[in-house]
């Protein structure tokens, strides 16, 4: 064995799950992403998706993309700095920026490659970003490759973000990312003290609404709109593969910052641009965001129940406010184990364990779509007592 191959195969952690019977990971669903899902001949229903719109199978999207492949075919065969740009992407790039409400947007192939590409390239090596302890992953990667330093301040702490701003050069830019809604705990950044500790040190404020979107503001526009921040929040990012049921993302702006971006973002230039499918079917979702405001009401209510059923259950749930609710376990095995259970009692669910987290916070990631029932949640919340009390984590 090669000597890469013999220290990879000190990792079996996968393997002893597997042999355990509590692996949960690559559970191939044979249906489509709706409430209910077929997985292994058997329904279960979905608490594990971030299409919090409801819209992934929504007939109105299917036959979008089904009339965009018509037109334009399967792929773009190029990157959209060279080949790769269609009439459809720069039509989708004016409906995002006129949504949004920015001068100008830039799609990307995934929302990952946005944070990477953009956090990226930004800023030099004398100046800084400065970041959410707990903002995604990719936002990590993008600053690992910054030249700029890196400054992380304690999760939404404005106290430990204003320490961090003061350590920075006055004259030198000051780049704050941050998520709108954190993707494992569902809590909201503070964005409004945010703005104002920007203003104040003279910094430029990045959000990532990747699970924002679709759930607060008008129209499903996201917690910067909610906030209305529109004009203080220099960059929003987004993502096709949540509410709008599609796949890309985008970053929308000032015209100084794209011209910029759009010659040195390295995930943008070597990058094929998204498929005519996926842009017709983000185009489609807007629309239906902003004429179906039932869609994000119904969301809020469900969500709303199911938040009072598990803190009357006694579950601990953290700070969420949002359709993303942390179920703490904080054990790994425990973690697993409650996975699988739920999953025998018709219940998909996502467990989050470390290294994504600390192993003492370990959690359940319950997530709702607009198009779950109340009779669902109920369901759920009844299935999840059962197990937790199995587990002695409830009373």
């Amino acid at each position: 064995m090669k000597l890469l191959q013999a220290k990879l195969a000190k990792y079996t952690a996968p393997q002893q799950a597997k042999a355990a019977g509590v692996y949960p990971y690559f559970r191939a669903i044979s249906s489509e992403q709706e409430p209910e899902v077929v997985i292994n001949g058997r329904k279960v229903l979905m608490f594990g998706s971030n299409c919090y719109s409801g819209l992934v199978s929504d007939p109105r999207i299917k036959e979008a993309a089904i009339e965009a492949t018509k037109k334009y075919g399967t792929g773009c065969a190029g990157s959209p700095f060279l080949n790769g740009t269609l009439d459809i992407h720069k039509q989708l790039e004016h409906r995002i920026a006129e949504y949004i409400g920015k001068e100008d947007v830039m799609v990307y192939s995934s929302g990952f490659e946005v944070n990477l590409g953009v956090v990226s390239c930004l800023t030099g090596r004398e100046d800084y970003i400065i970041r959410d302890e707990q903002d995604h992953a990719s936002i990590i990667e993008g600053s690992r490759l910054a030249f700029s330093p890196v400054l992380k301040y304690k999760h939404n702490d404005m106290d430990s973000l204003e320490k961090q701003l003061q350590k920075c050069e006055p004259d030198k830019v000051k780049l704050i990312v941050t998520d709108s809604v954190f993707s494992m705990e569902g809590d909201v950044a503070n964005l409004p003290e945010i703005v104002r500790l920007a203003k104040k040190y003279d910094a430029t404020v990045m959000v990532d609404e990747a699970h924002g979107i679709g759930v607060f503001g008008k129209g499903g526009r996201g917690v910067v709109n909610h906030y209305g921040l529109t004009d203080d929040v220099d960059l929003v990012m987004g993502t096709f593969s949540k509410s709008f049921a599609s796949l890309g993302g985008f970053i929308a702006c000032d015209k100084e910052i794209t011209n910029y971006l759009r010659h040195h973002s390295r995930s943008y230039i070597f990058t094929a641009s998204i498929t005519p499918a996926s842009t017709a079917a983000a185009l489609k979702a807007i629309d239906i965001l902003e004429s179906e405001p039932e869609r994000q009401e119904h969301l809020w209510e469900i969500t709303n129940f199911a938040l009072e059923g598990f803190r009357n259950m006694g579950c601990e749930i953290g700070n969420t406010t949002t359709p993303i609710i942390p179920l703490f376990v904080r054990d790994d095995y425990k973690t697993y184990g409650i996975t699988r259970d739920l999953f025998n009692e018709g219940l998909f669910v996502n467990p989050v364990v470390s290294p994504a987290v600390a192993p003492q916070d370990t959690l359940i990631r319950f997530s709702l779509m607009a198009t779950h029932t109340r009779e669902q949640v109920e369901f759920a919340l009844e299935k999840i007592q059962k197990v937790f009390r199995a587990y002695n984590l409830i009373p």
